[in-house]
């Protein structure tokens, strides 16, 4: 069975992962894919919720703790976004994930500074 674009109104990568999540497959990755695809849609909120389903998969997935963060700050979530990249950095520093926690060290910096909180350093 082929999936044209522009058939159902959806693109077909986000398609294909509705599909497969809808046949009974739900893991951290596919959610992962679902919240990457829904956020170059530009639907942030979608986006988180299927984040934070990854995160509940695994929570030790960093990725998707850090693509939450920034859902949440699309969405103009700031607290969350904020707890989320903490959370996230967390777990990127305790897996050893150099890159991933110093992108979300300056992403929650820069949320801090918006908030007008201290910055944790």
């Amino acid at each position: 069975m082929s999936s044209l674009p522009g058939l159902s109104g959806v693109p077909e990568p986000l398609e294909n992962f509705l599909a497969m999540l809808a046949s009974g497959r739900d893991n951290a990755l596919l959610r992962f894919s679902l919240g990457n695809e829904y956020l170059k849609q530009g639907n942030a909120s979608s986006a988180a919720e299927h984040l934070r389903r990854a995160v509940e998969f695994d929570p030790k997935y960093s990725a998707a703790w850090k693509l939450l963060g920034k859902a949440l700050t699309d969405a103009e979530a700031w607290n969350e976004a904020l707890a989320a990249y903490q959370q996230g950095l967390a777990v990127a520093e305790g897996r050893g994930d150099k890159q991933a926690a110093k992108e979300m060290t300056g992403f929650a910096r820069r949320i801090e500074k918006r908030l007008g909180l201290k910055s944790s350093d």
